[in-house]
């Protein structure tokens, strides 16, 4: 098996071998996922979960898998989120972020957004009992009710130039929603859109917290000053990842 997951290209064989026997109910189901997987689709669609900051997350066919880098948003959200804060999880995805923070801080009124139907359908299970789930595009499906209200905005928003998305390994350009990789010419036009209605929602000293990569974070502290947010940057070497933090004055 681990010969055929090398053949296939897989370089971290053994690993992904022992995760496929422990999950497999049967030879049958063993050989099928060891297929799957080395037509290229990915790990994670094949078992049906994620690994993520110590949490097992629901992934379905199609959705966007939750990256380990993703991880430093997901801390830095829950290090600003305390009991009884209201926070929302926009680009949700599978809601890994959310999830996590539901799970660190204890209490908190919890919303997650996609504009996906089979991101929320996922979302809606990761999140059962913990947060409400809604479909739409960025904050349209948010209850109005939460305007001025939000402590604590984490969002994963699609940053891929659009020139890039050929150069994306097959597991994403070809498992994954365009939706949730596209983020226009620079890759931050779903960043600007967001950015642009914050206000209308943020609390006074509220925070925004969304991911880039580091070559848009100079442009993105821009975007964030321009829509009235005092920007800074938050940097994870240990897992190569970048945050801009924006957070409303008041």
């Amino acid at each position: 098996m681990v010969a055929r997951l090398r053949s296939a290209g897989i370089v971290f064989a053994d690993e992904e071998a022992a995760l496929l026997v422990e999950d497999a109910k049967t030879p049958a189901d063993l050989d099928a996922m060891v297929e799957s997987r080395c037509t290229g689709r990915p790990l994670e669609h094949v078992l049906g979960w994620a690994a993520f900051a110590g949490l097992r997350v629901a992934v379905t066919e199609g959705v966007f898998v939750p990256r380990r880098r993703c991880e430093h948003l997901a801390h830095e959200a829950a290090a600003l989120a305390g009991p009884g804060a209201v926070v929302v999880d926009l680009c949700c995805g599978t809601g890994a972020v959310g999830l996590y923070v539901a799970h660190a801080v204890p209490g908190i009124e919890l919303h997650a957004v996609d504009v996906d139907p089979a991101a929320c359908r996922c979302a809606r299970d990761n999140l059962a009992g913990r947060g409400r789930v809604h479909q739409g595009d960025l904050f349209a499906p948010l209850p109005a009710s939460l305007r001025e209200r939000v402590d604590v905005l984490v969002a994963n928003v699609p940053y891929v130039p659009t020139s890039q998305l050929p150069l994306l390994p097959a597991e994403a350009r070809v498992h994954e929603s365009r939706l949730a990789l596209e983020g226009g010419a620079d890759g931050l036009d779903v960043l600007r859109r967001l950015a642009g209605q914050t206000g209308q929602w943020l609390r006074r000293g509220g925070h925004l917290l969304v991911e880039t990569s580091a070559a848009q974070a100079r442009e993105a502290l821009t975007v964030l000053a321009s829509s009235g947010l005092v920007p800074r940057v938050v940097r994870s070497e240990e897992l190569s990842a970048t945050v801009v933090h924006g957070q409303r004055p008041g």
